[in-house]
This record gives structure tokens, sequence and C-alpha cells, in this order.
């Protein structure tokens, strides 16, 4: 069986060593797959388990390194490992990354939609239990993930997701923002 992470394909598809599916492309820092053989960033481990802690530590400092599909892979261990009463808080943190990576990649449909679709999620899941499990700031989250959406659908282009990092819990110091652009003057 051949390895993914050495590029093996078994039948035309990439395969870990246990024989399932696993894209061995090497990606770029927003997670779109490069060609084989090109330099990319270095991938997250899948299905790790990690103290909640670790998984927001891990996921911030991946956020402010500019790799949103990064941190929302560490979301997603938690969400696949953590306990049942956590896992749509973590599926919600998860969307609210992949929506950073697709405004990021210039999906000005899809990152917003998706932005607002996480945003939800914190929402409803800290009004049925708390607004800050593990030190998260989830009505900050919701209120940055709403403006941003907000911004990438007026602008109608990419964002650099390093310098749109939201900061996921009230003790990390804010990330400087650009001034919002005027609204199209009409016609």
């Amino acid at each position: 069986m051949a390895d993914a992470e050495a590029g093996g394909e078994t039948g035309g598809r990439d395969r870990d060593t246990d024989g399932r599916a696993r894209n061995a492309r090497p990606r770029d820092g927003l997670g779109r797959p490069l060609p084989y053989g090109a330099d990319g960033v270095e991938r997250q481990p899948e299905g790790v388990v990690r103290s909640p802690a670790e998984t927001v530590a891990e996921a911030q400092a991946l956020l402010d390194a500019g790799k949103p599909f990064h941190a929302h892979e560490v979301f997603e261990d938690a969400w696949k490992s953590g306990p049942d009463t956590e896992r749509e808080l973590w599926r919600g943190l998860a969307q609210l990354a992949v929506g950073l990576t697709h405004s990021a990649r210039g999906n000005v449909t899809g990152g917003p939609r998706l932005l607002r679709r996480g945003a939800a999620a914190v929402t409803a899941w800290s009004e049925q239990n708390r607004s800050r499990p593990h030190d998260l700031d989830l009505p900050a989250l919701a209120t940055w993930a709403q403006d941003l959406a907000g911004r990438v659908e007026r602008t109608a282009t990419s964002i650099d997701a390093a310098t749109e990092t939201p900061r996921l819990t009230p003790a990390a110091p804010a990330t400087p923002r650009p001034p919002l652009p005027p609204p199209p003057a009409a016609p």
C-alpha cells in the first residue's frame, strides 16, 4: 500500500498507510493543493487529540501565521474527539476558520456565507451553554465574523488572512484592522 505522505497512489487515489483516501499533494498556506513535488507548507496532522487549551493555543498560532485552513483542521480534530456537549462549538469555530480561508482565497460568496454560518453556530452554542468556554470570547468572534463577511461582500475582494486574524480569547491583543472602504457610489 502506498504512503500518502510520500505522494503514493493506489488505484488512482492517494492513500495513507492504513489505506484510507488522503490527498498527498502539497498545500499552500491557505490549504490549496499544489502540484506533486512542489514545496508546500507542512500539513497539519489529522486526528490529534488535544486539550481545549492546546486546541485554542495551536489554532491561534496558525491563524496568526496566516494559516486559517490549518487552524480549521485543529478545530476539526476537537470537534471529532471532544465531548458531545462541545461538538457544535468546535464545528462552529472550524466554520469560522474555513470562512476566513475562503475569503482569503478570493471566494467572495462562499467565504462570507461560511463566516456567517460559523457565527450563528457559536452564538447558538453560547446561548445554550456559556459565552466564554475555555476562555474563548464567542460573542466577539461572532461579531468579528459578521463584520468581516460584510466587508468581503462590499469590497468583493480577497483579504489577507494574517491581518484579519481574530482573537480567540480576550487575553490576546487585538490585531489592527484596516479601515472599511466607503460603500460604492450609487449610479
